[in-house]
């Protein structure tokens, strides 16, 4: 049972699917479920949803402000602290469903949002249990892959911005190449294997991010205050193959006791997406997780 939905995030209206169980009697205990950075809520949000629905969970997707159908110009781009903050209104959103009890939300994200639900956890107490599911933090991954240019991206943002304030259209660039060849490095390949195949791509996932949203990530750092969401609970869920395992494995680190890693073996970042394999063990942690968590 899925349904269309809009909510309020700082004046903008986000697109959001609301899944509910079809004998599920309320009032419920809800997750969250963000998508991944350049995704969209019909990717592996839909994925997540469509089984933990299955398991007595209401189940909110959502996209972000600046993305997917939901509002916000220009589009495509990523301002980290509206994504925290799109997250505490998916949650005030769940509050006024009858359907959901109010006291027992979780919320869970994927990619970007699995580094943008613990930073918004940290100060809204009602997120009772928060996950992450190949959690990363988008600037340090930015940051480390080109350093130069990515400084180059962070110098040059106020001058878009200047641009953009005398009628120029906001800039843009393609996260992915469309195509990836033998000269492609690996991490890079799996993504294109997702995002521009048939197995991953939809049209409102455009691959494209404003170029001045770097000017407001390189000021974010998802995980500096992770023990801030203690004593409430933390599970983080990463492939042993993973190229941005690290993210998690440091959140948990700093975290004072409250956090879990669960590993996947075996998987890559982009495989816990979509991939049967490596989705049905992480379903099954994070069903073992709210259910504990969330009764």
């Amino acid at each position: 049972m899925r349904t269309d939905v809009r909510f309020p995030t700082n004046g903008l209206q986000l697109a959001g699917h609301l899944y509910l169980p079809e004998d599920g009697d309320g009032p419920l205990a809800a997750i969250v479920v963000g998508h991944q950075t350049t995704g969209v809520k019909e990717q592996s949000p839909a994925v997540y949803a469509a089984r933990l629905v299955k398991e007595g969970f209401a189940v909110l997707t959502f996209d972000a402000a600046f993305q997917g159908e939901s509002e916000g110009t220009p589009h495509g781009l990523e301002d980290p602290f509206q994504r925290a903050e799109d997250f505490r209104a998916a949650v005030s959103y769940l509050t006024t469903r009858p359907e959901v009890d109010s006291d027992r939300i979780g919320v869970m994200g994927v990619c970007g949002s699995g580094a943008y639900v613990p930073y918004a956890a940290q100060t809204d107490h009602r997120m009772k249990a928060v996950a992450g599911v190949s959690g990363t933090d988008v600037p340090s991954f930015f940051r480390g892959a080109d350093p130069k240019g990515w400084q180059q991206m962070v110098a040059n943002s106020g001058n878009l911005r200047s641009a953009e304030a005398a009628g120029e259209p906001a800039a843009t660039f393609a996260v992915l190449p469309e195509k990836a060849d033998a000269d492609t490095p690996a991490p890079t390949a799996e993504f294109v294997d997702y995002y521009k195949t048939p197995r991953g791509r939809h049209p409102r996932s455009t691959g494209d991010m404003v170029v001045r949203s770097a000017d407001l990530l390189d000021q974010f750092d998802s995980f500096a205050d992770v023990a801030k969401i203690a004593p409430r609970p933390l599970l983080m869920i990463a492939g042993t193959e993973a190229v941005t395992r690290g993210f998690s494995e440091k959140a948990v680190a700093d975290s004072p006791g409250n956090a879990e890693l669960f590993l996947v073996d075996g998987a890559t970042h982009v495989d816990l997406y979509d991939r049967d394999q490596y989705v049905t063990p992480a379903v099954a942690k994070l069903v073992e997780f709210f259910s504990k968590h969330l009764a």
